[in-house]
C-alpha cells in the first residue's frame, strides 16, 4: 500500500507533542511512514522556552521510517504555518495525513487513513478523508460521507488541496451569494458562518474554517469513520485555538479497526440529521461561552502575542 506521509505541526507544547508522537508510534503502519515535522518559531519571549523544549524532543525522535523537522526562523502562526505546510508536502507527495500536536490517535488511525487514501485518490467528488467523529449517540454508518470538513486528524491529495482558497472575504462573498448560509452552517444548528466572519475580521486565525468553505462551495464530500480515531488533546489554557469550552467535543477512541468499505460516494443526508441535531443539543450554553471569552483574552496577551 502506498503509505501518505505524516506531518505534525507543533508550537511551543512538549508534552502534548510528546503525547501526539507516542500515539502515533502504536499505529500499525508508524515504523513503515515518513514523520514530517514542521516546528513554529516563537511569537514572543514567553513562547521562546516552550518552542526550544519541543524542538529538544522531536529531534530525537525515533520508531519511524524517517524523520524530517522544518523548523522555522520566524513566527508563520498556526494557520500559515499549516497552509504553507501542507501545500509544500502534499505537492512533494501527493498525498497527506495531518496532525496537529494536541491529538491523540488510535492505533488504527493510519491504517484507516492510508486505507481510504488509497481508495479515493481518484474520486474526483472526495476533497479528503477524516479519523475524528463527533460523540454522537446515534449508531452511524461504517464510512459516510458529508459536505463537511474538520481538522482534527484529516488527509488529502495534491489535486484536491487546489481546492483550498485562503481568502475569507471571497468564500464568505460566495456563500451570501448562492444563499447558502444555512446550509454551510447545518440548518442553522452551529455557526460555522460566525466562525468565518471572525476570520475576515482578524478575530481568529482559522485555516479550517477557510478549508470548510472552500471544499462545500466546490460541492465536495469527505469520508468519515463510524467511531472517532482521534481525540482533541488540546482544551487546555495553553492551546493557541482551543479551550476548555470545546469538551462537548470530547470522545472515546475507538478500540477496534474500522474498515473502508464500499459505499455510494454522496453525501448522507441522515448523519448530515443526526449531526445537526448534535450542534443543537451540545454546543455551549451562554455562560461556557464567557468562559471560553475570557480565556481567549487572556492568551492573547500572555501567551500568543
Amino acid at each position: 500500500m502506498n503509505l501518505a506521509p505524516v506531518v505534525i505541526f507543533t508550537y511551543n507544547r512538549p508534552w502534548h507533542t510528546q503525547q501526539t508522537v507516542e500515539a502515533l508510534l502504536k499505529n500499525e503502519y508508524a515504523s513503515e511512514s515518513d514523520l514530517i515535522i514542521f516546528s513554529d518559531a516563537p511569537k514572543n519571549e514567553v513562547a521562546k522556552k516552550g518552542v526550544e523544549e519541543t524542538r529538544s524532543y522531536i529531534r530525537n525522535i525515533t520508531g519511524f521510517k524517517s524523520l524530517r523537522i522544518i523548523e522555522r526562523d520566524r513566527n508563520f502562526g498556526l494557520a500559515n504555518n499549516i497552509i504553507d505546510g501542507v501545500t509544500s508536502i502534499v505537492n512533494e507527495f501527493g498525498r497527506i495525513i495531518v496532525l496537529e500536536d494536541d491529538l491523540l490517535t488510535s492505533p488504527y488511525f493510519l491504517k484507516f487513513m492510508n486505507e481510504a487514501l488509497n481508495k479515493y485518490e481518484k474520486v474526483e467528488e472526495v476533497v479528503s478523508v477524516h479519523g475524528y467523529l463527533y460523540p454522537v449517540k446515534e449508531e452511524v454508518p461504517t464510512n459516510f460521507f458529508l459536505k463537511h470538513t474538520d481538522s482534527l486528524g484529516w488527509g488529502t491529495w495534491k489535486e484536491s488541496w487546489k481546492v483550498f482558497n485562503p481568502n475569507g472575504v471571497y468564500l464568505l462573498a460566495e456563500l451570501e451569494r448562492r444563499k447558502l448560509e444555512s446550509t454551510f452552517n447545518f440548518n442553522n444548528s452551529l455557526n460555522f458562518l460566525k466562525m468565518l466572519k471572525q476570520q475576515i475580521a482578524g478575530e481568529n486565525n482559522s485555516w479550517a474554517i477557510r478549508w470548510y468553505a472552500s471544499s462545500f462551495l466546490a460541492d465536495k464530500l469527505s469520508l468519515f469513520p463510524c467511531k472517532s480515531l482521534v481525540f482533541h488533546n488540546g482544551n487546555d489554557i495553553q492551546g493557541t485555538n482551543s479551550d476548555s469550552s470545546d469538551k462537548w467535543l470530547d470522545v472515546e477512541l475507538s478500540e477496534t479497526e474500522i474498515p473502508v468499505v464500499d459505499i455510494i460516494v454522496k453525501e448522507n443526508i441522515a448523519v448530515r440529521d443526526i449531526y445537526e441535531h448534535f450542534f443543537r443539543k451540545s454546543r455551549p450554553n451562554l455562560y461556557v461561552r464567557a468562559i471560553s471569552r475570557l480565556k481567549k483574552m487572556y492568551r492573547a496577551y500572555f501567551i500568543n502575542r
